[in-house]
């Protein structure tokens, strides 16, 4: 579990006596254990045409990465995220709607609904490249 050192220093670290350099002869420490909420986040994906100067008509740009659902919003990772509160925490998808609303995100439970069956369409093809991120992303 990743640990955050918070070190408090005294505001005065001079001798109130002498005014001489207080030096560290040890320390007292506590723990207190913090959660970060979910963070969900939009990743912008920008692809540049190069062009040449020199010669017209020459464009060149990278081409699209392939993504789980042609054209979809969600990543690999937050349709594993779904399928693994639905199944592993009993979670039904109409609270997680109500939940991704609470965050600013409005989805229908019927699009989560289509993401777990797509998801389990490409799993069963396991031979699929996309069902080999969709696991990868399961056993984050």
């Amino acid at each position: 579990m990743p640990r955050i050192v918070e070190i408090l220093m005294p505001a005065e670290t001079s001798c109130p006596c002498c005014n001489g350099d207080l030096f560290e002869i040890s320390h007292d420490e506590s723990q207190r254990l913090d959660v970060v909420p979910a963070q969900y986040r939009v990743i912008v994906t920008r692809r540049p045409k190069l062009a040449c100067r020199a010669c017209h008509g020459v464009v060149l740009q990278q081409a699209a990465p392939e993504r789980l659902i042609r054209g979809g919003l969600p990543t690999e990772r937050l349709v594993a995220h779904v399928i693994d509160a639905k199944y592993h925490w009993h979670l039904p998808l109409y609270r997680q709607a109500q939940m991704l609303a609470t965050h600013g995100i409005a989805l229908d439970r019927s699009t989560l609904a289509f993401w777990v069956g797509y998801a389990a369409q490409e799993l069963k093809a396991s031979s699929a490249p996309a069902s080999a991120r969709l696991l990868e992303a399961l056993c984050r």
